[in-house]
């Protein structure tokens, strides 16, 4: 197996606590001003096109869902990309991978255990910009039990609420192959580091309209990860 070249743009960490049992996860940090022309060669990942950002954010999604799966299974491989932008996953192994903002993850598993995987990382939103947002991400339900939260709660709700239904759909469209959005779902609750949502919309037979479905999140130092697990 050829040695895991590590791009010095890209700084993986992989002593993560697991997201979910079975699971295995890693993130990173990464500068795309530092991104070299040959990384992706010497890390044996097809280019992408668009500007520094854009490729930096592949090439660190993809070289945490390489470690990731290295972590899991033993095998540094890495998932290329179907026509709708999927990643895919080697035989046996479900996973999804997140990135913007100079972060990246990667979470992982066996398809035996968790059929399939969606997850998303994301920068806590300032006040004023939640509340500009609020509207296309909320539901009008969600919107009035969040009416007694202080601003940096109700950015924080906004925040967990975009990045849930963002893993929602990662999680789920690998699975119908049909697009849904923001109001197609609804954060019904939230307890610890748990939530629950439920589908507004018909997706499938297996997921219709008013479908509940768990969520998980983990705030950290500056950002939101969250993972709805199938």
């Amino acid at each position: 197996m050829p040695a895991m070249h590590m791009p010095p743009f890209c700084q993986l960490h992989n002593d993560l606590p697991a997201l979910l049992p079975g699971t295995c996860l890693v993130q990173a940090r990464f500068d795309p001003a530092q991104l070299q022309a040959e990384d992706f060669g010497r890390c044996n990942v097809p280019p992408v096109r668009g500007v520094a950002k854009r490729q930096a954010e592949h090439l660190a999604g993809r070289l945490c869902a390489r470690s990731a799966l290295h972590g899991l299974c033993g095998q540094a491989l890495i998932p290329g990309r179907d026509a709708d932008g999927v990643p895919i996953w080697p035989a046996g192994i479900s996973g999804s991978i997140s990135h913007g903002h100079g972060q990246a993850a990667a979470l992982v598993a066996l398809s035996r255990d968790w059929r399939s995987l969606g997850i998303d990382l994301e920068q806590q939103l300032p006040p004023e910009r939640a509340t500009r947002l609020a509207a296309e991400i909320l539901t009008t339900n969600e919107l009035q039990r969040s009416g007694g939260l202080s601003p940096a709660e109700f950015a924080q709700r906004v925040t967990l609420t975009f990045s849930l239904k963002e893993s929602l759909f990662k999680a789920l469209f690998p699975l119908v192959r049909r697009r849904f959005y923001f109001h197609d779902a609804e954060l019904l609750e939230v307890d610890g580091e748990q939530a629950r949502l439920r589908l507004l919309l018909d997706l499938h037979h297996e997921w219709p309209s008013g479908s509940e479905l768990d969520g998980h999140y983990r705030s950290q130092a500056d950002s939101l990860l969250s993972l709805v697990a199938i």
